[in-house]
């Protein structure tokens, strides 16, 4: 399951407290309230026009100096460091870097050793941004671990940390893009909802629905009012038991009532740009009732303009909006993957966009702007042909584009030079190679004049971030890890084989096969299916511990995409919407017997294992296909549609019913397509792994499913991570969650 905006922790579900002099809006008065009785009705006044609601605009708050050691005191030899932002005259980075044990915010020169920890507050760190007047560095936390975060900003130094978004614990924020002078930093809040019990999924059947929202191409309104049955008591709550090694058992306590509701309402997302000193109020640029998706990802150098990236998923669009008046005056359907989707020239009269409007795959495209932001015209200048540009970056000078072309999962990397042409959008010129050390490119950023840091990873390497000067052959940064701290002497990593095959309707499907080392080559293995999240996401080949943690228990790993993957083109991505969902389901089937014709896998010893979305299609996996695994682990996989659609945040809610189907109109498909409707046709034991805090797809979906398998006495188990959202990011959980899913593993499909 992928959601954009699914930053920031749950709130506190004992913090019920109501302001003073407030009711609470789901308590009748009591009998005892003796306030003036209302005086007898009048005429009624004409009604306001409704304002936009939207998130009140966050003030800076200060916070106690968190600058850490040069180095942390736990150190991680075999660390990863990813999403740099340099300074602007290139010499140093701020990263994420998990060398204590955590992501954390790390920055120093990028030739040199000598780094800083700017933060060493436990808190997970997703995003970083370096101002271009150099004076800040703006970050996104995870308080908990959890699924909500906050924006952050403090000194190259260490000094004047700051909240400057999310700190009342019921909203969430994230970063947009700085004003080109460094002034302000945009940043998107999502209004928290009327009450804690309607977040909870406790909506009242009287509440109106949101029907104002719709998806961009009118297909979809969310959400509505219809309650349902989850069973007897309803959902509860859970209690873990937690025995030796983290597996234990499960309690389930009945919940109060019979029924959730469908789905529940949110609260909207609104753009502010925030001055980081405090000096100036913020500004509000944009707000969107109950929208799934909003970031400001680019501004004109005299800020009259600002480009946006809003929708659902698969419905993306960029935006152009006046700052002055917040009129929208251009809009074209963008790309999934990566949010930074464009950039405007120096003098705003074109802006470059990611883009894949009426294409199969994302190109880059130049538009024509006049003075007030109106499109004059909108030009293809950059393709590939069965291949997707991944990321688009533009130096600080404007004039040079750096491009990542999706090729079969690897990246490739190009660097052009773009020109204007009087009266119609810039052009480009050749492009000029760039030579990759590793397979992926995962962030390219502007450092400098001449200068990029890349963030890289590939099947031999922990993600690291490289930096090049004028083009050349590009260089480690010192503080990245060493190619032989990545895995321990004697286990080299496994360098996967791309593998194609065709599905049983004749589609052509692919994936990558890893062979555990030390077998012969047609020695029937047991081997691992795993399935990825999103499902837009790819497999691509970088280093996954976990891969390696089985491949080193004898097990070889077969990692698919099917239907509903991206980097495919988009009618691959859409070839699984509504009842296409049926033919992914028989894309793992399909992809099990190809592992065991090319593998070779050992039909008796097949297992399949997925995180998010791939832990939805492990749930229905053994249900679908009930003979064909001998066992399964699913990772924050939603077992019911329904009840996801009811306890998942908001706005990815509503991102997520174009892609799985809407809630109510399409209540049946949903029924069906959950792994609950199937549940006595499981047969393989179970293991299933959540993270406490996530709020994306909440514990309870595994907790179902591994419940309703013991009450029919198939062996299942529950491992719940704490300080976890739904990305598991703190090193001694991932450590346990391997040797958890390994153990596991190794347990059901001995002999070996």
């Amino acid at each position: 399951m992928t959601g954009e905006a699914t930053t920031g922790t749950a709130p506190e579900a004992s913090d019920t407290r109501t302001p003073p002099g407030a009711s609470d809006p789901l308590t009748p008065p009591r009998a005892s309230d003796t306030r003036t009785p209302p005086l007898p009705a009048q005429e009624p006044a004409p009604p306001e026009p409704p304002e936009p609601h939207r998130a009140a605009a966050p003030a800076p708050v200060p916070l106690p100096e968190a600058e850490g050691p040069r180095d942390a005191v736990t150190r991680l030899r075999a660390h990863a460091c990813w999403y740099p932002s340099a300074d602007p005259d290139g010499t140093e980075a701020a990263f994420i870097c998990d060398r204590g044990g955590v992501p954390q915010l790390w920055a120093g020169p990028v030739d040199g050793e000598g780094v800083r920890l700017l933060d060493s507050s436990p808190d997970p760190v997703k995003e970083v941004s370096w101002s271009p007047d150099g004076r800040w560095i703006a970050y996104t936390t995870a308080p908990g671990g959890g699924e909500h975060s906050r924006v952050l900003c403090v000194r190259p130094d260490g000094t004047g940390r700051r909240l400057l978004a999310g700190a009342d614990p019921d909203t969430s924020a994230y970063l947009g893009c700085w004003a080109r002078d460094g002034s302000a930093v945009a940043v998107t809040l999502a209004a928290p909802a009327a009450s804690r019990a309607r977040r909870d999924g406790l909506r009242q059947p009287s509440d109106p629905a949101p029907a104002h929202w719709t998806a961009r191409d009118g297909r979809a309104t969310l959400l509505g009012t219809t309650a349902y049955a989850t069973g007897p008591g309803g959902l509860g709550t859970t209690a873990y038991a937690t025995g030796p090694g983290g597996l234990g058992t499960t309690v389930h306590a009945p919940g109060p009532g019979g029924g959730t509701p469908a789905a529940r309402t949110g609260a909207g997302l609104s753009a502010y740009l925030i001055d980081p000193d405090g000096l100036a109020s913020p500004v509000l640029l944009a707000t969107e009732p109950d929208a799934p998706t909003l970031r400001v990802c680019d501004l004109t150098a005299d800020g009259r303009l600002a480009l946006l990236r809003r929708g659902p998923r698969g419905r993306r669009e960029a935006v152009v909006r006046r700052v002055v008046d917040t009129a929208t005056t251009f809009t074209l359907p963008v790309a999934d993957g990566d949010q930074w989707i464009g950039r405007f020239s120096p003098d705003g009269r074109t802006l470059w966009l990611r883009s894949d409007a009426g294409r199969e795959y994302a190109a880059l495209f130049a538009v024509a702007l006049d003075a007030d932001g109106t499109a004059l015209g909108t030009r293809v200048v950059a393709e590939r042909a069965d291949s997707d540009l991944d990321l688009l970056t533009l130096a600080h000078d404007g004039r040079t584009a750096v491009l990542a072309w999706n090729v079969r999962g690897a990246s490739e990397l190009d660097v052009v030079e773009t020109s204007a042409r009087p009266g119609a959008p810039d052009t480009t010129g050749p492009p000029r190679p760039v030579p990759l050390p590793h397979e992926v490119v995962t962030r390219i950023t502007a450092a400098g004049a001449g200068r990029l840091l890349l963030a890289l990873s590939g099947s031999q390497r922990r993600p690291g971030v490289w930096w090049a000067h004028e083009g050349v052959s590009l260089l480690r940064t010192p503080w990245s890890a060493r190619d032989e701290d990545t895995v321990p002497p004697g286990r080299p990593p496994v360098r996967p084989v791309l593998t194609r095959l065709t599905a049983r309707d004749g589609l052509p499907l692919g994936g990558w096969y890893y062979r555990a080392p030390g077998r012969a080559p047609h020695e029937p293995a047991p081997c691992v299916v795993h399935l990825h999240g999103g499902p837009e996401d790819q497999e691509r080949p970088v280093f996954d511990p976990l891969y390696h943690e089985l491949l080193g228990r004898g097990l070889d790993v077969f990692a698919p995409d099917v239907r509903g993957s991206g980097g495919h083109g988009r009618s691959f991505v859409d070839a699984d919407l509504g009842t296409g969902r049926f033919a992914a389901l028989d894309d793992v089937a399909d992809c099990a017997a190809h592992a065991v014709t090319a593998g070779p896998a050992d039909p008796t010893r097949l297992a399949v294992m997925g995180r998010s979305y791939g832990g939805y299609l492990t749930f229905a996996s053994l249900v679908w296909h009930p003979e064909l695994f001998r066992t399964g682990v699913a990772v924050c996989g939603m077992s019911d549609l329904l009840t996801f659609f009811a306890g998942t945040e908001p706005w990815i809610a509503e991102s997520a019913a174009h892609k799985y189907g809407h809630p109510e109109r399409d209540r049946e498909l949903l029924r069906t397509l959950s792994p609950m409707s199937r549940i006595d046709a499981l047969r393989a034991p179970l293991l299933a792994v959540h993270g406490e805090h996530d709020t994306n797809v909440p514990p309870g979906e595994s907790e179902q499913f591994v419940r309703a398998a013991r009450e029919r006495g198939v062996p299942a188990e529950l491992l719940v991570l704490r300080d976890e959202g739904h990305d598991f990011l703190r090193a001694e959980n991932r450590r346990l969650f391997r040797r958890a899913a390994g153990d596991w593993m190794e347990r059901h499909l001995r002999p070996f």
